[in-house]
This record gives C-alpha cells, sequence and structure tokens, in this order.
C-alpha cells in the first residue's frame, strides 16, 4: 500500500507540471507582452495602450507595451512572428505589417499569414483627401473633371506608403491623372496646402481634422466605404460616385502561429466586450479611430479582400520603398 501512494503522489506531481495536465494553471498566469512596431507616442502606440490597459483589467494579468520600431514596422513583426507562441506574445499589427509589407518588401523573414493568427480588430483608421478652404474644387467628382482637364497638372501631397496608396486607388477607380508628390510628414503638407503651395493631400483623418475643424482646410471624400463619425458632414469617395473605392489604415491584434486557441478565444472575447464600451467608443474617436471591431471568420474575410486590395495597388502603381 505505501509503494501504491508514492506512485499515486509522483503521477499526480507529474500532471501537475505537464502542458495541459490536470493541475495546469489557467492562462494567464504570468504578465502578457504586446509588440507595437512603432516608437511610442504614434497613433498605432497610443490606440495600443489604451486597448492593453482596458485588456489587462478584463484578464486579470499585465499587458506590457514592447515598442520595436523601424523598417516599417517589420522589425518589431518580425520579432513578433520569432517569439514563442505560448500566448504571452501579442502584436498589434497593421495594414502596413500584414496587408502591404508582402508586396513591398523582398525578403521580410516572415509571412503574415502563415506565421500569425489575427485575434480580433481594434478600429479602422480612415484617410482623406483635403484641399484648401478657398480652392473651388469642393468633392470628388469636381476633382475628377479638373485632373481630366488638366493631366498629371494637380498636384497631391501624401506622406506615407497608406496615403500613397489611398491616391493611387482612385486615379485607377477614378481614371483621375492626378501628380502625388511626396512628403516627409503631415505638418509640412498641411502647411502648403494651407498656403497654397500645394493643391491637394491625402493623409489620415487624424492628421487633418484639426485643422478642417478650424477652417484651415476643407475636406472634400473620406476613404472609408461610408461616412465616418470623424468628419460629419464629408461623404466618402465611394457616395459621390467612384464605385468600390474603400481603402484605410487599420489595427489588428496578432499572436504568433500556434498560440493556445483558449488564449486567442479570451483575447478576442474580451477585447470585443471592450470595443462595445461607450467610453472605448469615445476614445478611440479621439484618437482618430473609426472603433469598428470583428474577429472570427468575419476577421477572415476582412483580412483576405485587405491582401487583395493592397496587392493590386500596389502592384498597379509600381510603388517601391526607397
Amino acid at each position: 500500500m505505501p509503494q501504491l501512494i508514492r506512485r499515486l503522489m509522483a503521477l499526480a506531481l507529474l500532471l501537475a507540471v505537464l502542458p495541459g495536465g490536470a493541475h495546469a494553471q489557467a492562462w494567464p498566469s504570468r504578465p502578457i507582452r504586446m509588440i507595437v512596431p512603432y516608437a511610442a507616442g504614434q497613433g498605432t502606440d497610443v490606440i495600443a495602450r489604451y486597448i492593453a490597459e482596458q485588456l489587462s483589467r478584463a484578464l486579470g494579468q499585465n499587458i506590457v507595451i514592447d515598442n520595436r520600431p523601424g523598417a516599417g514596422g517589420n522589425i518589431g513583426t518580425l520579432q513578433a512572428a520569432k517569439s514563442p507562441a505560448d500566448g504571452y506574445t501579442l502584436m498589434m499589427g497593421t495594414n502596413g505589417t500584414h496587408a502591404a509589407a508582402p508586396f513591398l518588401y523582398p525578403n521580410l523573414g516572415f509571412d503574415p499569414d502563415s506565421d500569425f493568427e489575427a485575434v480580433v480588430m481594434t478600429g479602422i483608421l480612415p484617410l482623406a483627401f483635403a484641399t484648401a478652404p478657398g480652392n473651388p474644387v469642393d468633392s470628388m467628382q469636381k476633382l475628377i473633371a479638373a485632373s481630366r482637364a488638366r493631366p498629371d497638372k494637380l498636384n497631391v501631397a501624401y506622406t506615407t506608403t497608406t496615403s500613397r496608396a489611398t491616391l493611387e486607388l482612385f486615379k485607377i477607380k477614378a481614371r483621375a491623372p492626378l501628380y502625388g508628390v511626396a512628403y516627409k510628414g503631415s505638418a509640412q503638407a498641411i502647411t502648403d496646402v494651407i498656403g497654397g503651395q500645394m493643391e491637394f493631400m491625402a493623409d489620415t483623418v487624424a492628421s487633418i481634422r484639426a485643422q478642417v475643424a478650424a477652417g484651415k482646410l476643407k475636406a472634400i471624400g473620406i476613404t472609408t466605404p461610408g461616412a465616418s463619425e470623424l468628419l460629419p458632414g464629408v461623404k466618402s469617395v465611394a457616395e459621390q460616385g467612384v464605385a468600390g473605392y474603400a481603402i484605410a489604415g487599420w489595427n489588428v491584434i496578432y499572436a504568433p502561429k500556434g498560440t493556445p486557441p483558449e488564449a486567442i478565444r479570451l483575447v478576442a472575447q474580451e477585447t470585443l466586450k471592450i470595443m462595445a464600451l461607450p467610453e472605448t467608443r469615445q476614445k478611440l474617436l479621439q484618437l482618430g479611430a473609426d472603433p469598428q471591431a470583428m474577429a472570427g471568420a468575419e476577421l477572415q474575410a476582412f483580412l483576405k479582400a485587405e491582401r487583395e486590395t493592397w496587392g493590386q495597388v500596389i502592384r498597379s502603381a509600381n510603388i517601391r520603398i526607397d
């Protein structure tokens, strides 16, 4: 009998330490790292920190933000892809890292599909076309007409790959021969449009809406399929007659491929609850994000369509990273 008791005790100890054993600790049992592949204070970082704070409370564990900027987000994304798939590494991915990157960079070192599990969306970041208040062009149809009257003569400032893609897709869908001009930052582009040195610009709503609200810029079209609370009274490009036009930035929480399904399910479930709160909606709108949330099959379908859109635009416009 003593020998049997010793064997049972040994078996109980083995089960307690084995993964998935009868006494394995429930996830999460320690702090979680969320990699943000951009610098602290940048838009995605600010949104990630807010969501992580709320999610920490829901899960009962700290979520520590780990900023890994560089190479257009690819450094941090590679770090996330190579991290253990144990549920204790998440990342805040974007349209840049998980839709555009494979078409822009020949040797990423990661694959957005095979190296990651998409968990839950935390918001859409619309862009908009804008001009100076005195410009007679006050709609996208007038912009199309003006560009056709003066092919490749009307200048449109863009500041990132996302804003360039916004312009290029419009040129394709609307058959509008506009001339894109690269800027290194939104501030200078805004200054030049206000001052009349640049005729139009395409940039995130978050970047331009303060100037729009102050009457210093005039927004003439937003890039989401329909209008947005972020720019009240501004119709979408699609609503103004450019059928099928829709492009925007977005934030999605990802996990390394192979992360335990229970961790994926719980993060998605709790984040969707957080996104449904009125205070979350208000906060994200303040940050320039349209608080849209999705997970599961709906999210997978969205991401598949996004990869096709970004691939089409990048190939058609021959966009390259210098």
